[in-house]
């Protein structure tokens, strides 16, 4: 049962991740104009997406 519930949360990551994260306009223009590091850490500490990214990540650990 956990190993289903386990794929269950990697495919919701997977799905966010194709439908908001892939072509990201805003995450290719700050790593055009401040680098990879900065796209980054935007994407992690203030995009919606990377928090609920982050959230499916603690579940999973």
């Amino acid at each position: 049962m956990k190993d289903l519930s386990r794929r269950k949360l990697f495919s919701q990551v997977e799905s966010l991740m194709v439908q908001y994260c892939e072509g990201c306009f805003l995450h290719q223009h700050l790593k055009k104009e401040g680098g990879r590091r900065l796209a980054h850490r935007f994407c992690i500490s203030q995009c919606t997406i990377g928090e609920q990214l982050q959230e499916y990540g603690k579940k999973l650990t």
